[in-house]
């Protein structure tokens, strides 16, 4: 079962996202927030496996809250960015605040479950509406900045099967995708996966994407 908080000050819109999600078997509504600071006492609170955020809320707003969720040793959720507005600043922000998906609010019913269910299985999710131009303009931006992550290029030795699936994360392949593309079994996708987010200490797939990209092993040019 996954559980799941939303996170929307919008009354309709969480009414909306309840009747959706409450239909599916293995999902389960373990609460609600209008804003969020709400959205992280919760969190603490309730144990969600995600957290499905609104990204512009007053006061603390879902930026805010994801850092506070993505930084709590105590926290194993996932946060699920969902916004009405294209690319822009927050989108980024909220990629480095630690969200381990984006989605826009004009996705079908069968998107948003795919992602949802995606993120709490730990491979994160981008809409794929943006996801190369996301990560295309997340390149630009740290094309020149100094890599400071913990993981940095110096600290972290990739093998050279580990940078080859690092760069099909990159393209949104699934692991029986990357594992066609590779020649090899899906559950040796698996292990790569699991090897790429221990050594570089992301959260989820995308995250290690987006790490990839600050330590320059991932190249969408």
């Amino acid at each position: 079962m996954i559980r799941v908080l939303l996170v929307d000050d919008q009354t309709i819109v969480r009414a909306g996202l309840s009747v959706i999600l409450g239909a599916e078997d293995d999902i389960e509504i373990v609460g609600e927030a209008a804003d969020g600071a709400e959205a992280v006492r919760l969190a603490r609170q309730l144990r969600p496996d995600v957290v499905c955020m609104d990204i512009r809320m007053p006061g603390t707003d879902g930026i805010q809250a994801t850092r506070a969720i993505a930084a709590d040793p105590a926290l194993s959720s996932e946060v699920l960015m969902l916004t009405t507005f294209d690319i822009d600043e927050d989108v980024f922000a909220s990629l480095e605040a630690g969200a381990a998906g984006f989605l826009l609010k004009g996705a079908d019913e069968a998107t948003l479950l795919a992602a949802i269910r995606s993120v709490a299985a730990g491979d994160g999710t981008l809409d794929q509406r943006l996801t190369r131009r996301i990560l295309r303009e997340f390149t630009a931006r740290r094309a020149s900045a100094a890599v400071t992550d913990r993981g940095a290029a110096g600290e972290v030795a990739l093998t050279e099967r580990e940078g080859e699936v690092l760069a099909l994360l990159a393209e949104g392949l699934s692991n029986a995708e990357i594992a066609t593309r590779l020649f090899i079994e899906p559950t040796t996708v698996k292990y790569h996966v699991a090897q790429l987010l221990q050594k570089t200490g992301a959260r989820d797939r995308l995250q290690a994407v987006l790490w990839g990209i600050r330590a320059g092993h991932v190249d969408l040019h």
